[in-house]
Order: C-alpha cells, then structure tokens, then sequence
C-alpha cells in the first residue's frame, strides 16, 4: 500500500512537472497588491462575528524545482515558488456585549532558487515580500456592529533584476465597518484609495444566531470590490463575488465578474461534508487571457482552466485551482500542496472561516447536557423541607436522609 502511495505521489509531480506554465515577473511583482487584498477579505469573513478567536499558520510546497519556474526576458530558471503565512485574532468582552480585539495578519512570498523556509538564496532572479496587517476591533453584540482599523506594511527583502521598480517600506491604512449584514472596507496609501469592498452577507447563519435550516440559509452572500492601481487613475477594475448555498450549508456556488470587457473571471463549485467547513472539497474554471504573437500581430484569445482542490484539516492539495492562480502567482498546471492549520471561535462553539455552523464537537454535547439539566427538576441541599436531597450526575444517584445523623 505504502508502494502505491508513493508511486502515486511521484507520478503526480512528474506530471506536474511536464505540463506546468512558468510563473511571469508581473505575476510576483504584483502580489504585494494581491497580498493586501486577500488579507482584507479574510479579515471580512472573521468579523462577521467580531469576537471569539481565529489561528492560522501553513506554508505551500513544491517539492521540485522544475514545477514552477520563472520566465524572464533571460530564459527559464528553475526555482521555488513559496508563500509562508500566519494570522491571529482574539476579541474579549470589555463590557456586557461589548467585545474589543487586535488582529494580525503576516505573509512573507516570492521566488527563489532554493527550497527554504528561513533563509532564501537572494539569487540576481530572486523576490521576497513580506505583508503585515494589523489592527484593532470593537464589536457591540447587542447593536450587532463592529469597528476596525489599523495598518499594512509592506516590505521588501531582495529583488532581483528582472523584476520593476517598487518602494520599499510602504506603509498603508485600512479601515472595516460591519452593521448587521452588510459591511464596507477600505484600504488608503496616504491620502489616495487604493481599494474599496462593500459586502452583503445575507445568507443565515447559525454560530452567529441565526438559523440552521430554512429559506433564511438560501440567501446569498455578495460584494463589490473596486481597486485602483495608482494615483494617475479612476477606477480601474471592479469585481463581483456572488456566493450561493446550493443544498444545506453543504453545497456551495461562487462567481467573480469583472465589470469590463471580460466579464467572466471564475466559477467554483464547493462541497464540504460538514457545515463546519472543516474539509472541502472544489471544483474551479478560471477565465484568462491568452496573448498570441505574430508578426506584428498581437491577438488576444481566452484560455479556461479546469481544476480542483481537496481542502483537509492539515494540508490541501491543488491542481489548477483558480484560487491558487489568482493568489499564488498564477500558478498553472502543477500540483501544489499546502501545509497548514486554521480555526475560529465565537462563543465556544469551533468552525472553519467562512463556515456557517460549528463542529460537530464534544462541546455541542456538552453544552446540549448542561442546557438539559438546568430544566429537570432536582431538590437542592440546602432545601428546608424533608424529602430526600438528590443529586443526578452521569447516572449516578446519591440521596442524603432529610434529618441530621441520618445513614
């Protein structure tokens, strides 16, 4: 069995390896952006509570360096794609209702042309970036509204000579506000916008109190995101994501349209097994473009990937995800796989971002007992009265005499 694993394992990476695209500058040299942007959103899917906690840590691996090389107006150099990630957020209550936190959020990606978790090669084709978020929440439970803001640095450690210009130390500002069902985030560079999102949750939830079953849980979750990329420009791209429970919180459906030309951007199709959202199963398309020379002539023609990923507590495994394409420097025909752990709570109850009802935990079986036993009705000891005292525990009966000295 162990044989048939491994020979599976290397089979895939061979494959990987012979069909896989190499990743362009522009892609790395974009990410910082990227980085910023997918930060904000996982902020958005962890305040829609606005107290408890949140953990997640992993890092991507490719075990070849053959599977995701760079392009470059030099060749192809072989190397490693990597994407190390950390994030945290814990609320408490300050006062009834009233919950105040601090968030964090730490990503340090790029190329190099050694596999390293610590201390990279700093080679002349090589890029590192590191992307820390933070800030400080306040929730109002009772009004169901929360607050947040704070900062994004990004930092530059090497890069390379393929690779254009960029500031380094930039330091950005960011603010979230959530009311109800609807909330609005938005990221500054100084005194110019850089992005912009305003969402409505509206599907039904149930670690949040609303409900577990029912038409409530059928509505869908939707948001506009609006980006500028410099200081000349207006607008220039803007997004829908529609989000849409197809069968009992189990069943997913997710669109992004891009408001231009293109229109069509992607499309998942999400299964998890448990509410919970604590393994996933996703089949993805992503619409890109294809630039094809001749000659003189430059045509433009679509080009769909076709992919999935299987998503466990532990690792996930990815072949063509558009996930991975739009976040993990277009990464393209190769298996990724991607060490990490990630987990949230509100109000004791355990559960996956995005998900809409907890675990299916001990602690839902012990919170469920301790509900039942506030209701049954049990004489307590210091009762004046002389019926028998009796206390009922896992079971076990234990009676006291009602008169003193009694056996």
């Amino acid at each position: 069995m162990q044989f048939v694993l491994k020979s599976a394992l290397i089979s895939l990476v061979l494959v990987g390896i012979a069909i896989a695209d190499g990743i362009k500058p522009y892609a790395l040299a974009n990410d910082g952006a990227v980085t910023r942007d997918r930060h904000l959103s996982e902020i958005s899917d962890i305040m829609r509570g606005g107290r408890g906690g949140y953990i997640d840590f992993g890092f991507y691996y490719t075990p070849s360096r053959e599977q995701l090389p760079l392009e470059s107006q030099y060749g192809e150099h072989d190397g490693f794609a990597f994407n190390h990630h950390f994030a945290a957020f814990g609320a408490g209550e300050v006062a009834k209702n009233r919950h105040m936190g601090a968030l964090l959020w730490f990503d340090r990606s790029g190329w190099d042309g050694e596999d390293f978790f610590l201390f990279p090669q700093y080679n002349d084709f090589s890029l590192q970036r590191s992307v820390v978020t933070w800030g400080l929440t306040f929730t109002d439970a009772r009004m169901d509204w929360t607050i947040a803001a704070g900062m994004q640095h990004q930092n530059l450690e090497h890069v390379g000579k393929v690779y254009p210009h960029e500031d380094d130390s930039l330091a950005y500002s960011w603010a979230h506000l959530r009311f109800s069902k609807a909330s609005a985030q938005a990221n500054f560079y100084r005194a110019d916008w850089r992005f912009f999102r305003f969402s409505l949750d509206l599907e039904s939830r149930a670690i949040y109190g609303g409900k577990k079953s029912g038409l409530l849980t059928y509505l869908p979750n939707v948001s506009l995101a609006m980006y500028n990329a410099d200081d000349e420009s207006d607008i220039d791209s803007m997004r829908i994501t529609w989000e849409q429970n197809l069968y009992n919180q189990q069943l997913y459906a997710e669109v992004e349209m891009d408001l231009d030309d293109t229109w069509f951007h992607s499309a998942a199709l999400k299964f998890y097994p448990d509410p919970s959202r604590m393994i996933g199963f996703e089949a993805t398309c992503l619409r890109r473009d294809k630039i094809k020379a001749e000659g003189d002539v430059v045509n433009v023609e679509d080009d769909w990937l076709w992919g999935g990923a299987i998503d466990l507590l532990f690792v996930r495994f990815a072949y063509n995800a558009a996930y991975d394409y739009d976040n993990f420097f277009g990464a393209k025909g190769t298996f990724i796989a991607e060490i990490k752990f990630n987990l949230a709570t509100v109000d004791g109850w355990l559960f996956n971002r995005g998900a809409a009802r907890s675990a299916p935990l001990e602690t839902d079986i012990i919170k469920q007992q301790s509900k039942g036993a506030q209701k049954s009705e049990i004489t307590p000891l210091n009762s004046d009265s002389g019926t028998p005292k009796t206390i009922e525990a896992k079971g076990i009966r234990y009676e006291r005499a009602g008169s003193e000295g009694g056996n």
